[in-house]
């Protein structure tokens, strides 16, 4: 399929894990993309797979916690291109109740999370109406539809995710731009090694299962899953969808009793 030809496509989050899968996915079926992430060295070794793969694509290293800095990153890219498709893609856990959560730790949520996603959307949106099209794709949680355990601070960024979503969809109906949200449950990406090998070096294959059985279908989700439902959400195929959140979790959100 090449669903995305003469389309550019920005992805937060592109340097690992979902996002760089995503990045990958939609380079393939013809998209421009513009990879963003803060991690330089893994944008350049992503951008340079997608050139030697045939495709194209562009680097813009940003901490979008920090909204002067993505005004300046945004507007570059805005000189040298129109973004059809905003993917917000990029983000960061916490694990712990509300008494395991310092101060540092929501505020540092908040400012990735939830401020970040301002960011970037408040960044593009405007060129967006002026074109009367656009597609923004946030991605949410299961943590933001039901409640998780020792997730209070990320559950929280989550749900204001899928509730700005909401808010995005109703506002721009009407401007031909459409904004929908997916909520993975867990999803089997470097960042769940890491977590593994930083946690439990001494089991991490058993707690590897413990996490993989806490979804009904009994595994995790592969990268590869999640950014299929990010590629048709972001086409024309899914023209008629609007302020939706599609939870792809193995059946955590509805089956777990």
């Amino acid at each position: 399929m090449k669903r995305f030809v003469n389309k550019t496509v920005l992805v937060t989050g592109a340097a690992s894990g979902i996002g760089r899968d995503t990045c990958l996915r939609l380079a393939s079926e013809g998209a421009q993309v513009i990879a963003v992430d803060l991690n330089e060295p893994q944008l350049a070794t992503l951008c340079q797979q997608i050139k030697q793969q045939g495709g194209e694509a562009h680097s813009f290293p940003c901490d979008l916690s920090l909204t002067k800095t993505v005004r300046e990153v945004f507007e570059n890219i805005k000189k040298q291109f129109y973004i059809d498709v905003l993917i917000n893609n990029a983000g960061i856990a916490h694990v712990g109740t509300i008494e395991q959560t310092s101060e540092e730790d929501l505020d540092r949520l908040y400012q990735v999370n939830i401020k970040g996603i301002y960011n970037t959307i408040s960044s593009v949106i405007p060129s967006m109406v002026q074109r009367s099209k656009g597609v923004i794709l946030n991605l949410a949680s299961v943590a933001s539809c039901v409640a998780v355990a020792d997730r209070f601070a990320y559950s929280m960024t989550k749900g204001a995710v899928l509730t700005m979503t909401y808010s995005i969809a109703k506002d721009y109906i009407n401007q031909g731009i459409r904004c929908n949200c997916i909520s993975p449950g867990r999803v089997h990406t470097p960042f769940v090694d890491n977590f593994l090998e930083k946690n439990y070096p001494d089991n991490q294959q058993q707690m590897f299962e413990t996490l993989s059985k806490s979804q009904p279908i009994g595994r995790m989700a592969k990268v590869e899953e999640v950014s299929s439902l990010i590629a048709y959400l972001c086409s024309d195929e899914a023209a008629f969808i609007t302020g939706s959140n599609f939870p792809i979790d193995g059946g955590f959100t509805t089956l777990n009793s």
